[in-house]
Order: C-alpha cells, then sequence, then structure tokens
C-alpha cells in the first residue's frame, strides 16, 4: 500500500485524499434508500448515489463508482460533507468545496469532483420528482 500512497502523493493528492481512496470511506450502497441516482460524466466515470432523508435533513449517504482515485475521493468526501445537511445545503456544495475539504487533489481530477456534485444534485432531483 505505500507504493500506492506514494504514488498519489507525487501525483499530488493531499492525505486526506489519499486515506479517503485507500479506505473507501463511505462507499456502499444503502439498502432502501430515499433517494437513489447514477450519473456518467463526460471523462466516462460513473457514480451512483444513495441518501437517507428525515424531514428533509440527511440522514445518510454512500456512493459507488467506476473512476479514478479522483472519483472515490470526491465521492467519499461529499458524502461525509452532507450528513446532517438539509437537501437545500447539500445542493448548495461546489466542487471547490469539496477539493478544499480533501485539502486538495490534482488540478486534472478537478473534474472528479464536479461528478460527485452533479451525481448529487442528480440524486436530490430525482427524490424531489412526484412518486
Amino acid at each position: 500500500m505505500s507504493l500506492i500512497r506514494d504514488l498519489l502523493k507525487e501525483s499530488g493528492y493531499s492525505e486526506k485524499a489519499t486515506e479517503y481512496y485507500l479506505n473507501r470511506v463511505s462507499v456502499g450502497e444503502i439498502r432502501d434508500p430515499d433517494a437513489h441516482a447514477i450519473y456518467t460524466g463526460p471523462c466516462g466515470d460513473t457514480m451512483e448515489f444513495f441518501l437517507k432523508v428525515e424531514d428533509g435533513v440527511i440522514k445518510d449517504a454512500t456512493f459507488q463508482a467506476i473512476g479514478c482515485a479522483g472519483a472515490f475521493s470526491s465521492g467519499s468526501a461529499l458524502c461525509n460533507m452532507i450528513r446532517g445537511k438539509t437537501l437545500e445545503e447539500a445542493e448548495k456544495i461546489e466542487e471547490e468545496e469539496i477539493i478544499e475539504y480533501l485539502d486538495g487533489i490534482p488540478l486534472q481530477k478537478v473534474h472528479c469532483a464536479c461528478l460527485a456534485k452533479r451525481t448529487l444534485r442528480k440524486t436530490i432531483k430525482d427524490y424531489r420528482k412526484p412518486q
């Protein structure tokens, strides 16, 4: 693992982003989620969000992804950032805030934070659709 850790560090991933990627923080599926959506970004990476929502507040959030370390660390960060927030607060999070929360990711991976943001917004939009 130290080789992977060293390679990620050399590539520009912060220690926090590296830990999130290596430990698969918040990766998984929530059974019977209140909200769920899948989004594929222009780069071809795909992310899937699962939310538990109670009285308009996100109680739990997890994700799955087919993608790189940037996608996984961004998804992990966003899940941690939105727990306890209202849907409205979560919707307003921008990729810069995700990157700042991670203490930095490589410049060429900024689109991964955008993928996480767009997947979350799609999940919230789908949640609000009349059933």
